[in-house]
């Protein structure tokens, strides 16, 4: 099998899972709180990144070197960008998180200009204008000249988790560690924020087998294998548009698995506003196709 072939299969795999991350967020809410989501997945996702950097011998280098940024990088992602995931997921239809959650590339490309000294270009706008528009129309629910939004709170926290992203990434524009050092510093990091807040707040209750396994399947494979595959899909290809433009696929299969699993009607105003958002991301990739970071 050539390399080719080899990233191409790596990116199809970390796709599929992502797309049934918004599926998976929405059974395990059901049982829990974001913040009980929150801590179950990370401790996961924290175990098995450890085992693959002992597997491949940067353990030395990830105890050594890289905390000063994990410090604040770790305060970023995981926590407060999956707590605000999770809040965002935890109040609105899963089909609207998820969509609202795509426009983090667009984020990412405004908030370069102030932290990047980078410039817009027109098509940068136009992709804007034409993404931001779907997220008015899944905001507004269709109804899009009635400024009173459905959940005001619940888009709110969508759109900040996709600044949060965005800002996250082009902070780290500069950040040398490996990439499976950089996360398990991060989720060190993380891990021990996340337990002090658990027991602070509400504590850890048992939900049920259920419940756990949920739990389990988001730091598994949301934060965990699907952040393997996206790497060694990135690494291998020649071209990065190729496998950057996989992740238009994760849109209508996370909508077909919510319906089918969660239950949730496909909204018309979800349908017009995703297809808007992919239509607005379409046109940055035509622009420039670099590989997005690895995200859900």
């Amino acid at each position: 099998m050539t390399q080719e072939r080899q990233a191409m299969l790596f990116g199809l795999g970390a796709v599929a899972l992502w797309s049934t991350v918004a599926t998976a967020f929405k059974v395990a809410l059901s049982y829990m709180s974001p913040l009980e989501l929150m801590w179950i997945a990370s401790l996961v996702s924290w175990a098995l990144i450890g085992g693959l950097v002992v597997r491949q011998g940067l353990l030395g280098e990830a105890l050594g070197r890289g905390w000063r940024t994990a410090a604040w990088a770790g305060l970023m992602n995981p926590v407060a960008y999956y707590l605000v995931l999770f809040a965002a997921y935890d109040r609105l239809p899963g089909q609207e998180a998820m969509a609202l959650n795509y426009t983090w590339a667009l984020a990412m490309a405004f908030l370069a200009v102030p932290i990047l000294g980078q410039r817009l270009t027109r098509i940068d706008v136009l992709a804007g204008l034409v993404a931001y528009s779907g997220v008015w129309v899944i905001a507004t629910r269709g109804a899009v000249f009635d400024v009173a939004f459905a959940d005001p709170l619940g888009v709110g926290l969508a759109l900040a988790s996709t600044l949060l992203w965005a800002l996250y990434w082009l902070l780290n524009a500069r950040d040398h560690r490996p990439p499976l050092v950089a996360q398990w510093q991060n989720f060190s990091i993380g891990v021990p924020v996340l337990t002090v807040l658990l027991l602070a707040g509400p504590g850890l209750q048992w939900h049920g087998w259920a419940g756990l396994g949920a739990g389990v399947y988001v730091g598994l494979f949301e934060m965990g294998i699907a952040f393997v595959l996206w790497q060694l899909a990135v690494h291998r290809i020649s071209r990065t548009a190729r496998v950057a433009n996989l992740i238009f696929l994760s849109p209508p299969v996370s909508l077909v698995l919510l319906f089918f699993i969660v239950g949730e009607p496909i909204l018309p105003s979800t349908l017009v506003g995703l297809v808007l958002i992919l239509g607005g991301l379409g046109l940055q990739q035509w622009q420039k196709s670099p590989a997005p970071a690895a995200q859900s």
